[in-house]
């Protein structure tokens, strides 16, 4: 049986993970992407091709605001902010992840 790849994991949900893991603080991109792969322990690993798009789309929706920081490297670094329109995004995001989910643990659980 082959094993998922990363990358695959992330399909659809990569905005709202963004959006959660921005929830706790303003955070830079390469931030962003270490706190998804120390969160999932592992299981997820976004690269920088997906992750920077995202993150430019959901600055373009209003979800995300962004300034320029010294980052804890002292090098100049783009930190990203919810919104109130991200927070409530994130919130109906996560309230359908939420119905998916048991929808799906339902399927998977049926025994004939």
């Amino acid at each position: 049986m082959q094993e998922p790849r990363k990358s695959d994991l992330l399909q659809g949900t990569l905005d709202m993970l963004i959006l959660k893991i921005v929830q706790f603080g303003p955070i830079h991109g390469y931030g962003i992407a270490q706190r998804i792969q120390q969160i999932s322990k592992e299981a997820l690993q976004v690269q920088q091709g997906s992750l920077y798009p995202a993150l430019h789309r959901l600055e373009n929706k209003g979800l995300l605001a962004s300034d320029w920081r010294a980052s804890d490297s002292g090098r100049e670094a783009k930190f990203y902010t919810l919104t109130p329109q991200g927070r409530h995004q994130l919130e109906a995001e996560t309230a359908h992840w939420a119905r998916m989910s048991e929808a799906v643990g339902l399927i998977l659980r049926t025994v004939e």
